[in-house]
């Protein structure tokens, strides 16, 4: 009687379940909306220009894609086997804050360093008083950024999964005297082939679904995705009925990459590593190639990040920091931020927690009605992946135009929605397998003490799920910052973020108060990254010396 299971469970399933149904049904209405208003302009009609954007979106993905797992598996691999260097922990928290970096500000730092008047041509001139042009705008700097921000990202979930690997395996590997390549091939490969496979799967949705390194450094209309033609339709050419029909286009294919996916985790990983460590040394000349990788990476990734500090720090920021325009982006950014963070966090705990319900087998009985809705609740977390943050913001657009009320209203819907679709896979990702954790070690205890939710709560609960928490909130709220997305459609001076003031700036080729708000906004989101769970943790210690003091 899965009713009555559920129903005895109310306090834990109800409201997960309820959030998971809200999701769907806005997916459902979304789709609904953009294929009623699409009269006008029928799907079924695809001519040769559609062909080409669908053409080149999914070409740009898929080289995207290619490029970043083969460079994250290289340097998780070099990581792997040489893990006594100073600093590796910290090189390791750096390329995890690639999850948090805005693309705008990748974008930015690779202008500086590649772009017409970068440093790499302009340091040409100098010496050989040779240019190499325009070169970046186009397919070659949409793959050097994606795979800029992907491939740190790959090789961040895929060292966890090189660490997984028992020591055992390595010392029969090295009695057996086994080659690299075998010992990649029979040991290495197996354990990380599963997670290849889920990373790839999640890059290529993300950038078949990228949106501000195309419009920034797609170049021409020859190397638009769908997202950026979308954009374009509406804002530049207030062509509506071929928005739709490229909405619905991207919908659709995006919704059956989504179900193709083998899977919908997203391994972001946690900022530590593991301390089970290879206990030899690789020979020299591979030993030398892995640092050569573990260099040449780090100087990749810090270079960008550099030319936007060096940049930065010449900037007037007391003009910058006085401009109303600057005040009010800010100010809309951190609020933005701060609520779509708290809505993350709740979600992301009422989601798991009733998702979990459906695994336990002290719980939920085992049947083919709880799988599905065990599945439904997964997916509607991991909407995101299937419903493009512009496509979503297309939608409330289209609200907008039908029903009156003022555009920031429905530009703040619009933003906060997006933002949270964003982060809750991230989130997801990183709660739901510590509250399994919990359930499986406090649920039966609880149930036979007879405990109430908010007992049970607030000393099995949060305890052990503060610094989780506090990551989650943190990931969510630098993401939020961050993002160019629905933002692009709603954008004016009454309704900005910091981001949209960053483009607009770079648009009018203000390049030097681009270079400060830049710097402002990298060092905000960085920042904010790293502090607030700390934060949280100074919290945590504090809670447990005072409830020492106590005992």
């Amino acid at each position: 009687m899965l009713h009555k299971e559920i129903w005895r469970f109310r306090a834990s399933v109800i409201p997960g379940l309820t959030i998971s149904i809200a999701l769907l049904s806005f997916a459902v209405l979304l789709f609904s909306l953009l294929y009623n208003f699409s009269d006008a302009a029928p799907i079924s009609i695809i001519d040769d220009r559609i062909m080409g954007l669908v053409k080149f979106t999914l070409y740009q993905a898929s080289i995207s894609t290619v490029l970043s797992v083969s460079a994250g598996t290289v340097l998780a691999w070099s990581l792997t086997h040489q893990a006594n260097f100073k600093g590796r922990s910290l090189l390791i928290a750096l390329f995890s804050s690639s999850l948090v970096l805005p693309t705008l500000i990748v974008a930015f730092g690779m202008i500086t360093i590649l772009g017409n008047n970068g440093w790499l041509n302009r340091l040409s001139l100098y010496l050989f008083d040779y240019s190499f042009g325009g070169w970046l705008y186009g397919l070659a700097g949409i793959l050097i950024a994606h795979v800029y921000l992907n491939a740190s990202f790959a090789s961040r979930g895929l060292l966890h999964s090189f660490e997984s690997i028992p020591k055992e395996k390595y010392r029969l590997a090295k009695s057996l005297n086994f080659s690299a390549w075998q010992r990649f091939w029979l040991v290495e490969w197996v354990a990380i082939r599963v997670t290849i496979v889920s990373m790839a799967a999640t890059i290529f949705l993300l950038c078949f679904t990228s949106f501000a390194i195309v419009l920034l450094l797609g170049g021409s209309p020859s190397n638009n995705t769908l997202e950026v033609a979308i954009y374009e339709a509406i804002k530049i050419d207030f062509d509506i009925p071929f928005a739709l029909k490229l909405a619905l286009i991207q919908l659709s294919i995006s919704i059956m990459l989504v179900l193709l996916s083998s899977s919908f985790r997203v391994g972001s990983g946690n900022l530590k590593t593991s301390n089970s460590l290879i206990t030899w040394r690789e020979p020299k000349n591979r030993g030398l190639l892995q640092r050569a990788i573990i260099a040449l990476s780090t100087i990749i990734f810090i270079l960008p990040l550099i030319a936007i500090v060096a940049d930065g720090i010449q900037a007037d920021f007391i003009r910058i920091v006085t401009n109303p325009l600057f005040i009010r982006s800010l100010s809309i950014s951190l609020a933005i931020a701060t609520v779509s963070a708290c809505l993350t966090v709740l979600f992301a705990l009422l989601l798991s927690d009733a998702r979990r319900n459906f695994i336990l087998p002290f719980k939920i009985s085992d049947s083919k009605f709880s799988k599905t809705l065990e599945l439904m609740i997964a997916f509607s977390g991991n909407l995101y992946l299937a419903i493009p943050s512009l496509i979503l913001g297309f939608g409330f657009f289209l609200i907008s135009q039908r029903f009156e009320a003022p555009m920031i209203i429905w530009a703040m819907i619009a933003v906060l929605t997006a933002n949270v679709l964003m982060s809750l896979p991230f989130a997801l990702s990183i709660i739901y397998p510590a509250m399994q954790k919990t359930a499986y070690r406090y649920d039966k205890l609880t149930l036979s003490l007879g405990l109430s939710t908010l007992v049970r709560w607030r000393y099995c609960e949060i305890p052990y799920l503060r610094s989780s928490i506090s990551y989650i909130f943190a990931l969510s709220f630098a993401l939020s910052l961050g993002d160019l997305g629905v933002i692009a459609l709603f954008g004016s001076d009454e309704i900005t973020t910091l981001p949209w003031y960053l483009y607009q700036l770079m648009g009018s080729y203000r390049n030097s108060d681009a270079a400060g708000v830049a710097l402002i906004l990298l060092v905000l989101v960085l920042g904010l990254f790293v502090i607030i769970p700390r934060i949280f943790a100074k919290g945590e210690n504090a809670q447990y010396r005072k409830s020492d003091i106590q005992l």
